[in-house]
């Protein structure tokens, strides 16, 4: 496998799919990557990103464990980068194949959904919130920006190295949905306050999925029309809207067992 060629090549979501591989870029990412139980394929690295204490014991613990490793130019570092000041290593990993996580006998469970959600910062920043707050994983809707898109990835901060994050689909979310006897919330403006659906945590579903929408058209029809309950949290009337990953923040940390 001619590194540099396929680190380009994933920089495209078909071939993240068609490879079933990922980039993880800096060297926070491939410390965590290197944490994880995730399969390390191959690095890219800068030939000076070896002056630094940090790096070095990147870069040795990746030859330690036999994971290739291809200096290469700062021009040709620069092509495979999704940043505008590459820190000078990459690594290209294996996707895990998550399926959705079963609930446990007379344990709590909460699941994230994202109808849509389109922007890589913001889903990022809603895996690691997921993980923090201990739902069980985070699901993916189509429409929603892949989520091994390389900002996605770096926005999570390694999380979903550690936490499960899947793409499924409206049938199959629905049907594990049923199966498990999963309530089903979805966030909207127009929804009930939070406050009254939920006044204490003894009223909240033992398992809940929560569902949060696209940033600009909210949820989608079959969403809204599926839902439990639509909910809304009270904000002061000047404030039209909160960014969707803070406001998956607060609503999982109200809705937490």
């Amino acid at each position: 496998m001619r590194l540099l060629t396929v680190a380009r090549d994933l920089q495209r979501r078909h071939a993240r799919e068609r490879h079933g591989l990922f980039v993880a870029e800096g060297v926070r990412a491939v410390e965590e990557l290197l944490r994880s139980n995730l399969t390390v394929r191959g690095a890219l690295a800068l030939p000076s990103t070896g002056d630094r204490g940090r790096d070095q014991a990147v870069l040795a613990t990746l030859r330690e464990r036999g994971i290739p490793v291809q200096e290469v130019s700062a021009a040709e570092f620069a092509s495979a980068s999704d940043t505008d000041t590459p820190q000078g290593i990459l690594a290209i990993a294996e996707v895990p194949n998550h399926r959705l996580p079963l609930p446990g006998p007379n344990l709590p469970f909460r699941l994230v959904v994202l109808d849509a959600v389109q922007d890589p910062g913001n889903v990022g920043t809603i895996v690691r919130t997921a993980s923090a707050l201990g739902a069980a994983a985070v699901a993916a809707l189509p429409g929603t920006v892949d989520l091994w898109n390389a900002k996605v990835v770096r926005s999570s901060m390694g999380a979903h190295f550690h936490h499960p994050a899947l793409g499924c689909t409206w049938e199959g979310l629905t049907s594990f949905l049923s199966e498990h006897d999963v309530a089903l919330w979805a966030a909207d403006a127009s929804g009930e306050p939070l406050g009254a659906v939920a006044p204490q945590r003894s009223t909240v579903p033992a398992r809940l999925a929560i569902v949060v929408g696209n940033e600009g058209g909210g949820l989608s029809t079959q969403v809204r029309q599926r839902a439990d309950k639509l909910v809304a949290l009270e904000i002061a009337a000047r404030v039209e809207s909160l960014n969707v990953a803070v406001a998956t923040g607060i609503m999982l940390y109200e809705l937490r067992p």
